[in-house]
């Protein structure tokens, strides 16, 4: 019985001695370390994944037009809204574009119109929006269009240059031989013919006059039209 309660004193000091060495251990001062709480769950802070809504279009041509852009990518200028924006304000453009001295297929090609999904855009959404001007679309897409000319100084060639026929660059203006009149209340009409050496062949001053016609020669270096009205070939 003694050997017994010997065994379990020493097993108390030696429970003891653990204790307080475990209780001191991690301090120089002897003062117990704190123990770093764990926490039961971590916290995520990755935002839940939301998809976008399904756009909605509005009910018409506009928002088939704008479904359409949609389904096939095209990209709309930054200048509009919406693809159907776009075609609307080519719509509202297209009965004056004639102005400057370019049809209205010529104005669609050589303005930028078309560039981009432009093209594709129009081919689809003017039908919906304006069906009248479908056949000039259609002209300026092909690049078989008629070409009207302003006042101005044109290269005579038949090859068409990518310049406009309003460009700033005079030189890169070209215009076909060919047949042309203007038409309209014309005041101090001034135009002339030259060679590709730069005589002058033929030229007219008309103070007032309501039609001119002029051919220009395909050995004709240059046609110069000042204050006449617009140029049309004459078919």
């Amino acid at each position: 019985m003694r050997a017994m309660r010997g065994v379990g004193a020493v097993a108390a000091g030696l429970a003891a001695v653990v204790l307080v060495s475990g209780c001191s251990a991690g301090s120089d001062d002897g003062k117990p370390a704190a123990v770093e709480s764990i926490p039961s769950a971590v916290v995520s802070t990755v935002p839940p994944v939301t998809e976008d809504p399904e756009p909605v279009y509005p009910a018409g041509p506009e928002g088939d037009i704008d479904r359409m852009a949609d389904e096939e990518g095209w990209i709309v200028d930054e200048l509009y809204g919406s693809a159907s924006e776009f075609v609307q304000d080519i719509c509202d453009s297209l009965p004056v574009s004639a102005v400057d001295g370019a049809s209205r297929p010529q104005w669609l090609a050589e303005s930028g119109q078309l560039e981009g999904s432009g093209e594709a855009m129009l081919l689809a959404g003017v039908p919906k929006l304006c069906p009248k001007w479908t056949p000039a679309v259609k002209e300026a897409a092909s690049g078989d269009y008629e070409r009207w000319f302003g006042d101005g100084t044109y290269v005579v060639s038949a090859k068409k240059l990518p310049t406009d026929s309003r460009g700033e660059d005079e030189e890169e203006l070209t215009i076909p031989p060919g047949t042309y009149r203007a038409s309209g209340r014309m005041e101090d009409c001034y135009w002339e013919r030259t060679s590709k050496g730069g005589e002058i062949i033929d030229n007219q001053l008309a103070t007032s006059a309501r039609s001119i016609t002029v051919t220009i020669a395909p050995s004709d270096g240059q046609f110069t039209s000042e204050r006449c009205a617009v140029w049309k070939p004459v078919k």
